[in-house]
């Protein structure tokens, strides 16, 4: 996985027009209707902390981890919330000195996670972090987003100060796509700074997931098409999974 240093600088910027109150919203609500033993939560992967500090003011006293320390940064100077606390860990080896009663992992990100196998060993870790009964709630991308809409298609974002060129380049054999950001900065006098970054995200199909959590020590109370309550169907390109601990 990158560190995704030069992207923490514009992150925020590029994500704009993601609706972070919408899906904060959409997880507590789903943690309302499956009950957990607590609220004390863990935020896998939380990147800049847009959703992390929403869930705050929803009432949950959070760990939040991320294995970049550039995000985190970005994360920390936001903070106005006394019930967060970041740490520095890859989901794979995230370790906390308690339990939580709940774990999310949000914004696709375990399917930045290299192989089937590291997957497999965040949800094993994230049961170790877990009280029973414990709920895990993560989104993923599907095989299909990678197929048919991520593909080897480019992307081009223009927005205050950065303009971005993101191409991406799917590989058929394991349905992951490769991406690689081209980043220009806008001085002062007009002039731009260029950066780079790339990496790349996997995608499984959704019965694997659900083997990979049994695995792990979880059952699969639901899954869902992303922001809904809907059944998922083979043109679904983003799906939510609530798993308990055994």
């Amino acid at each position: 996985m990158s560190g995704y240093g030069e992207f923490a600088d514009v992150y925020d910027l590029l994500t704009e027009n993601v609706p972070y109150d919408d899906i904060a919203e959409y997880y507590h609500g789903i943690i309302g209707e499956l009950g957990a033993p607590g609220k004390y939560l863990l935020d896998m992967g939380c990147g800049t902390g847009n959703l992390t500090m929403r869930l705050a003011a929803l009432g949950y006293d959070i760990i939040a981890s991320d294995a970049s320390q550039e995000m985190l940064t970005v994360a920390v100077s936001k903070l106005c919330d006394e019930n967060i606390r970041y740490i520095c860990q890859s989901m794979t080896e995230t370790e906390l000195y308690g339990a939580v009663d709940i774990a999310v992992s949000t914004l696709d990100s375990i399917n930045h996670l290299d192989s089937a196998e590291d997957i497999l060993a965040c949800f094993r870790q994230t049961a170790q972090n877990m009280n029973e009964d414990g709920l895990f709630l993560f989104d993923v991308n599907t095989v299909f987003k990678h197929r048919e809409i991520l593909a080897d298609n480019t992307f081009v974002y223009d927005v205050d100060g950065v303009y971005c060129v993101w191409q991406n380049e799917f590989c058929k054999e394991d349905n992951s796509v490769g991406i690689e950001l081209d980043l220009f900065y806008e001085n002062e006098d007009g002039s731009y700074d260029r950066g780079f970054e790339s990496f790349r995200e996997i995608a499984l199909p959704k019965d694997h997931i659900s083997e990979l959590l049994s695995e792990a020590g979880f059952e699969v109370e639901a899954v869902y098409e992303y922001l809904t309550h809907n059944a998922p169907c083979e043109t679904s390109d983003k799906l939510l999974f609530a798993a308990r601990k055994k």
